[in-house]
């Protein structure tokens, strides 16, 4: 990529904060949606997760996929087919006529969504080289997540109660449009200098492990063993010929020697456990909030925003401390937040009181806010520039499995304990054992947080980076007289 002058590397980075606004306000927009969605379309709770974990689910499956194409044949090209599919998909969503059609059109925009964001990040990286200018430019992309937490709860609410759920599908319409219109004016293609070819199998093993592995989670509560016994061992079988078959591939999807690096591996279960606890936190606080406390979707979107506001606060705050002191304080300043917010719920019922739930939602929003930056910071420094794609793939597919898992668990520990009953009558008891696995995610971020960024973790990293370059292989030759 050439080198651009600050006002351009500015733009570019704005172009790229838009896909994310999209792909990020589409599912706070469609949480704030889903009591609607159960009323009109006569949903059930496992339907309702898979309105949510159809989407991230195929961005899981994806992501990967999309970060390594994009490294190979233009991460522009890649990004402008991303927004236009997304676009596409958003629409036929607004029309989907029955829950399965919506859930189908869901994924549609799911797989524009997988060439969007890694991609994004993969030009941003490519964009910033400077190390403190690079973190500065992830705390802002970090803002945007928690600006489409605080507008995603409030525009949803508005639309549902004024228009209809249809509508939030809407938003992403003229976004879409105009970040395809400004990608192909002002932002400059990129490659990788060295291709990656492509890894079939491994792209069907991560689409069976996911894919099955969820399932599983879901029907568990709805179905018997015999249904849902199989799906798990499917995913079983499909991980352990993952890290079989992966390791023997000249470039495989997922490299597993980025896993050498103690850094890199604590980012990865810092994102699943993070955005595990986002997942679950918006499914659970949004069907408590309209069908326990019989609010609106717009009071619903207004309870959302001591949330949402210090996420949209504090994500550049950690993105300059990164950049100034390193991930360790921004992770367990996090971790530290999300855990006691989790305790307040599992212990002391905070949504029964309004204070002890607004401290719960504030808490929760700063740990949020704080985590996001240190997650993508790691996953992409001292990785090859070459293989950034891959690498801000990895840390994006652990950020969407993490928000897929989220919300298949908890649903699932949700529906079980809700059986038959109302959920007004039994919520709060049955959301207990959900509470404390978000308070176990939060704990997860704190431990790792500590664990994997002192002296010891970075010696992991220099060591992965040093073998990474000595067991690089020469580039392949193609073309005539190769």
């Amino acid at each position: 990529m050439p080198q651009l002058s600050h006002g351009r590397r500015m733009l570019v980075l704005a172009i790229c904060c838009m896909s994310l606004l999209i792909v990020s306000l589409d599912n706070t927009v469609l949480n704030v949606a889903l009591p609607s969605l159960q009323r009109e379309l006569d949903a059930s709770t496992s339907g309702l997760q898979w309105t949510i974990d159809a989407y991230t689910l195929v961005l899981a499956s994806l992501l990967m996929l999309a970060g390594s194409t994009a490294d190979r044949i233009g991460r522009r090209r890649v990004f402008m087919s991303g927004l236009v599919v997304f676009t596409l998909g958003s629409l036929l969503c607004s029309l989907a006529p029955h829950l399965n059609w919506l859930v189908v059109f869901r994924m549609v925009q799911a797989v524009g969504g997988s060439m969007l964001n890694p991609v994004a990040m993969s030009i941003i990286t490519n964009t910033f080289t400077d190390p403190r200018e690079r973190a500065r430019a992830i705390g802002v992309w970090g803002a945007v997540v928690g600006l489409s937490m605080a507008a995603g709860p409030l525009v949803g609410g508005l639309l549902v109660d004024s228009v209809g759920w249809r509508s939030i599908f809407w938003v992403n319409l003229p976004v879409g449009l105009a970040a395809l219109l400004l990608t192909w004016r002002f932002v400059p293609e990129s490659r990788a200098p060295r291709a990656r070819r492509p890894d079939p199998v491994g792209q069907v093993l991560v689409i069976a492990l996911f894919g099955s592995l969820t399932y599983a989670i879901i029907e568990a509560p709805h179905g018997s063993w015999s249904s849902t016994l199989p799906f798990a061992a499917l995913a079983l079988i499909a991980l352990l010929a993952l890290l079989r078959y992966e390791p023997r591939r000249p470039e495989p999807l997922i490299d597993l020697r980025f896993f050498r690096s103690a850094p890199f591996s604590g980012a990865t279960v810092i994102a699943v456990s993070a955005f595990a606890a986002l997942g679950g936190f918006l499914f659970l606080s949004t069907l408590y909030l309209q069908n326990v406390r019989g609010l609106s979707a717009m009071e619903a979107g207004l309870w959302m925003l001591p949330m949402a506001v210090p996420t949209f606060l504090c994500a550049p705050l950690s993105g300059r401390l990164v950049g100034s002191r390193g991930p360790r304080l921004p992770l367990v300043i996090a971790g530290g937040a999300m855990t006691v917010s989790g305790l307040l719920f599992a212990l002391f019922e905070a949504e029964t009181s309004n204070a002890t739930l607004l401290v719960g939602y504030v808490l929760f929003g700063v740990g949020f806010g704080f985590v996001n930056a240190p997650i993508t910071n790691t996953a992409v420094s001292g990785m090859p520039t070459d293989q950034a794609g891959v690498a801000s793939a990895v840390a994006s597919t652990s950020r969407q499995l993490g928000q897929t898992l989220g919300v298949a668990v908890l649903g699932a520990v949700l529906a079980a304990g809700v059986g038959s009953s109302s959920y007004a009558d039994t919520f709060v008891t049955a959301s207990r054992p959900g509470w404390w696995i978000l308070t176990a995610c939060g704990a997860a971020v704190l431990t790792l947080g500590v664990l994997t960024t002192g002296p010891w973790a970075r010696a992991t990293a220099e060591r992965a980076a040093r073998r990474l370059k000595s067991e690089e292989r020469p580039p392949r030759r193609t073309g005539v007289g190769a």
